[in-house]
């Protein structure tokens, strides 16, 4: 008899979500080009999301996985909020993991900037996030149940490939190439408790939020908020994104400041990971051939069955590695004294130019400082030696395989490991607990002058060493 069985998990489960809004008037300055400082109104309400996931034998062993509107935190800020998080909930620092959506639009939460227009809201509002993200813990905690997480996927074509090759300049740039391999992956999953309702649904895509730049001074989630929008009117719980693989990935229509075409994108990822959770069958249930029924023509049936007890057993099965891969820094990295002569000559240019009357050369001269500015953080604060040791979050739940990486990957980092491990859902969910290292590219992509490469700290075949060494965690599950 053919039976297909769907792939789930069984743990225990509770979910809390909270509006992590900053003040209007915060330091929000994103963007190099953006000639504003602070925010000027709000588009979507940032939120926090968390996702408590516990050992179905085993209570002392859980996660609390934590989903935010925010572009990513660095070291320091990432530590304090999680440290401040953890101590309100009561519960070890470690077991805490950020999954960031990446918006651009949220502003840049740093504490270098608190002498800044609007930087000194930034100190107290990281604290008040800190206790946000605690009291939440406690609420989903409080609240955990029995559950079943079954998985699925879907298409979208939101995401496209963003390294292109300008040819009339001859150099790349960060923007649409219609020629690039996109992985169009949705990886959907749906939490449901004891009465078979929708606790949570999970929705996992590779694409940077980037449709609002520059020219935006509001305060926004992105294409997040309008997807979530459209997930939850139709199923009635929280929706968590997962940011995916895009270090080279974009939506097609971005960098703009009109806020309607970031909800027009977030509304085409809703869709498409409505359709794809629509699409799951019920959990513990499998999908069994049922024989012929004559009729005009004899008909082949299918119906659900139940799983049965060694099926759901198997779906119980938790187990969580936690391992460094070693990857080379790369040899021309920058020392912070050089970065901060650069940083100074460029402040000399902005200010040169604005005596001058020349707001374009202004502009650009500000854009370089800024750009100095992050790379002075990149390096400032990395592990010392020849590698940086690079952490990797695993999680076996069931059939389902859970990733938490730092870091900026290119999407064949998820094409490849699916490739390899065809009937696992894996969850790939990137800028997790900050991006120290920036972006990992692939191979191919080196030596190409791409902004990617400029800003990472590791040397080429990093992102294959990581892919191999996940590859080998998996194959020994």
């Amino acid at each position: 008899m053919h039976r297909i069985e769907s792939p789930q998990s069984r743990c225990v489960v509770g979910v809390a979500r909270g509006d992590i809004t900053p003040p209007v008037g915060i330091y929000h300055r994103m963007w190099g080009a953006a000639t504003h400082d602070r925010s000027t109104g709000v588009h979507r309400p940032l939120t926090a999301t968390a996702l408590y996931l516990e050992n179905p034998h085993a209570a002392d062993d859980f996660h609390l996985a934590v989903a935010l509107d925010h572009c990513l935190l660095s070291r320091e800020e990432m530590d304090g909020v999680r440290q401040r998080a953890a101590a309100g909930a009561e519960l070890p620092c470690e077991r805490f993991v950020f999954f960031f959506s990446h918006t651009h639009g949220a502003g840049l939460m740093g504490y270098e900037r608190r002498d800044l227009p609007g930087g000194d809201l930034i100190p107290p509002y990281l604290e008040r996030l800190g206790d946000n993200v605690a009291a939440l813990a406690r609420t989903a905690r409080a609240t955990k149940q029995p559950a079943a997480v079954v998985y699925g996927h879907g298409r979208c074509s939101l995401a496209a490939n963003r390294d292109y090759r300008d040819e009339s300049r001859q150099q790349y740039v960060c923007g649409y190439n219609p020629d690039g391999v996109a992985d169009d992956t949705v990886l959907v999953a749906r939490a449901t408790g004891r009465d078979s309702r929708p606790l949570a649904t999970i929705v996992n895509y590779a694409c940077h939020a980037t449709t609002l730049a520059w020219e935006n001074t509001r305060i926004s989630p992105d294409y997040v908020g309008a997807m979530r929008e459209v997930v939850e009117a139709a199923t009635g719980a929280p929706c968590l994104f997962l940011q995916g693989a895009s270090g080279d990935l974009g939506p097609r229509e971005g960098f703009v400041g009109d806020v309607a075409v970031a909800d027009r994108n977030g509304r085409q990822l809703g869709h498409a990971a409505l359709a794809a959770l629509e699409a799951l069958p019920p959990a513990d249930m499998a999908f069994e051939y049922a024989g012929p029924v004559i009729s005009g023509a004899t008909l082949g049936t299918w119906k659900y069955v139940p799983a049965g007890d060694d099926r759901r057993r198997a779906c119980e099965t938790w187990q969580t590695r936690e391992f460094v891969v070693p990857l080379p820094y790369r040899k021309d990295l920058p020392k912070a004294e050089e970065v901060q002569r650069e940083r100074a000559k460029w402040e000399q240019e902005e200010t040169a130019a604005k005596a001058a009357g020349d707001p374009a050369r202004a502009r650009d001269a500000r854009a370089m400082v800024e750009r100095m500015t992050r790379s002075l953080k990149r390096v400032g604060h990395l592990p010392p030696g020849d590698c940086y040791p690079f952490p990797v979050r695993l999680w076996k739940l069931g059939d389902a395989v859970w990733l938490a990486l730092t870091g900026e990957h290119y999407n064949v980092l998820q094409r490849e490991l699916r490739r390899r491990f065809p009937g696992t859902p894996i969850i790939v969910g990137t800028v997790a607990n900050s991006s120290e290292v920036s972006y990992l590219l692939d191979q191919a992509s080196f030596g190409k002058g791409l902004y990617q490469e400029n800003v990472s700290v590791l040397a080429r075949g990093s992102l294959e060493t990581l892919i191999d060494a996940i590859a080998e965690q998996l194959g020994d599950q």
